[in-house]
């Protein structure tokens, strides 16, 4: 790519909304330029990434918009990405029955996932495409605004605080960094607990801690 093309990539960026492509964070939305979801959203479906042509449906997040809580969670899978709607499949079934056991539901609540495509077989999002995202889900926060984030699962964790601890050694521990003033959960992906259902108690007392969070501010 010669300096020209560099320079109409970059423009083009700018007027999607995104600037600031750096090596650790390519893409940042700007915060002048996006003010709202719906832009937000705008600037998410123009990204050209190729799972984008290969998913039905760009799933971008749904719930209270004012929400103390956003779930975050790594990427749509079948059923999300033929509903459109972040997890409406078994893992979203079984998430929803959490939310139910400490007093909440989805009018109460936000949630997106760190890639608003499903990739390819339903693999694990990979480095670039996290790293291509994680600007928007930093802006995605921000306009959200929540007291609490919880990370659903590794994948989701990592990508946010950029670290290369496990979900087992991070899940039920809160945590802080730059940028976000919401306090972080990470936990399970429900998905995982679905495989290794001796986890669900862990997980439990991971959202216990959360609505005690949520109490102590209300």
């Amino acid at each position: 790519m010669n300096k020209q093309e560099v320079a109409q990539v970059l423009e083009w960026f700018s007027e999607m909304g995104v600037s600031d492509i750096l090596n650790t964070d390519p893409v940042r939305p700007s915060n002048k330029q996006i003010s709202s979801l719906a832009e937000l959203k705008e600037a998410m479906a123009k990204v050209d990434i190729s799972i984008k042509h290969c998913a039905t449906n760009m799933v971008f997040g749904t719930g209270n918009e004012k929400a103390d809580i956003l779930l975050l969670g790594e990427a749509p899978g079948a059923e999300e990405d033929k509903q459109g709607l972040p997890f409406v499949g078994q893992s979203g079934q079984l998430l929803d029955k959490v939310l139910a056991a400490i007093g909440l539901d989805r009018t109460k609540v936000y949630i997106t996932n760190i890639l608003p495509w499903r990739p390819p077989g339903n693999r694990t999002p990979n480095t670039e495409e996290v790293a291509l995202f994680r600007p928007y889900v930093l802006k995605h926060i921000s306009l959200i605004n929540p007291k609490v984030v919880v990370c659903l699962g590794g994948t989701s964790t990592k990508a946010l605080l950029q670290t290369t601890d496990g979900i087992m050694k991070l899940h039920g521990r809160w945590t802080m960094m730059e940028g976000i003033s919401a306090k972080i959960m990470p936990t399970f992906h429900p998905a995982y607990l679905l495989r290794s259902p001796s986890q669900k108690r862990e997980f439990w007392r991971d959202f216990l801690l959360v609505r005690e969070e949520i109490s102590r501010n209300n």
